[in-house]
């Protein structure tokens, strides 16, 4: 005589055999399987560990380029934000010399009313018509490169070309950074921005 099984709600009985002979059988999950081979001891299986870190490994391959392209558009960001600081200041100080606002002795009047350097914008100049010895700020400091690592930015004079890779030397008409890359846009960090 053979042992049928049939499954009802609970388990599996045997034919013939009284409900407390049947072999029962729950699947839980979440348990780590028991083999017979293994002496019953619980565990995984060098295959599931390995598909597990193939998994992992896939996902962590996806995610490097998102973060660097993430921390690319940090960089270039505050690479926006420090040119646009410095642009400001040197307009500010174009602005107070066209409105006779900087004493004539801080004026070079080779400089076109521009600022002779960038520390100049951060030392200060005296103010016209004052004997207090206080002086017009406009930079707290020269603003960090973020690409460069550095405050050492590239400097163009009024008198140089738009796309002069030189400084003059007459006066800071506009800045530019130093690091020769292309930006997440496609153009050039050094001649476009």
């Amino acid at each position: 005589m053979g042992l049928v099984l049939t499954l009802t709600g609970q388990g599996a009985e045997t034919k013939g055999q009284p409900p407390s002979l049947a072999v029962q059988h729950q699947a839980r999950f979440g348990e780590p399987r028991r083999s017979a081979t293994r002496g019953g001891r619980a565990g995984y299986t060098f295959v599931e560990i390995a598909i597990v870190t193939a998994i992992v490994g896939i996902l962590a391959s996806a995610a490097l380029p998102l973060a660097r392209v993430t921390m690319q558009r940090n960089r270039e960001i505050e690479l926006r934000r420090s040119l646009r600081e410095i642009r400001t200041a040197i307009d500010k100080y174009k602005d107070a010399t066209d409105q006779n606002l900087i004493s004539p002795n801080d004026i070079d009047n080779d400089a076109e009313g521009y600022p002779p350097t960038l520390d100049t914008l951060v030392q200060g100049v005296t103010p016209a018509n004052d004997t207090t010895g206080r002086k017009l700020r406009f930079l707290r400091r020269i603003p960090y490169d973020p690409l460069t690592r550095s405050t050492d930015w590239g400097l163009r004079s009024s008198r140089d070309t738009p796309d002069s890779k030189s400084w003059g030397g007459q006066n800071v008409f506009d800045v530019y950074t130093k690091f020769d890359g292309k930006a997440l846009d496609g153009t050039s960090y050094r001649d476009d921005w």
